[in-house]
């Protein structure tokens, strides 16, 4: 037996004008290949569809139970190619994001909530990992796209891996110090003005970023002294607030308002915090290319 779509489609076409001319005109189809369609319809089924008399043009019992069942299956039809569409166009779907902590400080949450906006069918989770454990996630694919800052990982491992990295948010740091320390207050400084003081730092080990920050110390001229690392930013401003050390921080750390705590621009040549994206090279991660969409604009 072989009944396709089309012999479907136009059997319902029939059945619904109760004329195979009327229902021709609607398929945009001469009359004789429509009976033809039907006939050979019937004969696969080898069950009569319609009682033709020269008076009337009715559905036999079989009939009326094929438009119900067709009319039922052509809808879930369309209803899957549409769903089929959407997801194509990154409309329906999961997106998993893997973020550094202090980023939902910044922009994130903003382009989070435009994501929702434009792609409300779209569930998404935040992951908030380091840098390295993030880069694994992404290989491992328990994560789709990963925000962390500078440094990148070297072009040859992102190839390796089949991971793109692009600049999604331009950033500095600043010197976040305790609000009776008498740096607060300045309205900016440089970075050698903190030489000396204690540093409260991420894990070392944890990512590039505090590496890269005491070679910035270096680079204006001292090394830095390394007092206590901590796991998460927010454990740094905690004890910069108690008088503990100060805090090399994005700028969009401030937008917290944390208590004791004042948030200084670095004047000539602050270390970068910009914020990069990684996600999988692939033609089939339609959701991952509809954040990247969102993305774009705002990294302009």
């Amino acid at each position: 037996m072989s009944i396709d779509l089309k012999q479907l489609k136009y059997f319902l076409a029939v059945a619904e004008e109760k004329s195979f001319s009327r229902a021709a005109e609607r398929l945009h189809i001469s009359q004789p290949p429509l009976s033809q369609q039907i006939m050979k319809l019937e004969s696969e089924l080898g069950v009569r569809l319609f009682a033709r008399t020269t008076r009337s043009f009715e559905l036999t019992v079989a009939g009326k139970a094929l438009m119900h069942e067709a009319a039922d299956l052509l809808g879930r039809m369309r209803m899957t190619i549409d769903t089929i569409r959407q997801i194509d166009r990154g409309e329906v779907g999961r997106l998993r994001v893997g973020i550094v902590g202090s980023a939902m400080w910044g922009p994130i949450p903003g382009l989070l909530e435009q994501f929702q906006s434009q792609y409300p069918r779209v569930t998404w989770t935040i992951h908030e990992l380091g840098p390295n454990d993030q880069w694994d996630a992404l290989r491992a694919k328990q994560i789709d796209v990963g925000f962390w800052r500078e440094p990148r990982v070297d072009d040859d491992a992102l190839r390796h891996a089949s991971l793109r990295q692009e600049l999604a948010f331009q950033e500095s740091f600043c010197v976040a110090v305790n609000a009776r320390h008498p740096l607060a207050q300045r309205e900016a400084v440089d970075l050698a003005d903190i030489a000396g003081e204690p540093m409260l730092t991420l894990h070392l080990d944890q990512s590039a970023e505090p590496r890269y920050l005491i070679q910035c110390c270096v680079a204006a001229g001292f090394q830095p002294t390394i007092f206590q690392e901590a796991a998460e930013p927010q454990t740094l401003l905690a004890m910069v607030g108690a008088g503990l050390g100060v805090a090399l921080m994005p700028q969009t750390t401030s937008r917290i308002g944390w208590p004791g705590v004042r948030f200084l621009p670095i004047r000539a040549n602050a270390p970068s915090a910009n914020l990069y994206i990684t996600y999988p090279v692939q033609d089939d991660a339609p959701v991952v290319r509809a954040f990247l969409n969102i993305l774009h604009p705002a990294a302009e």
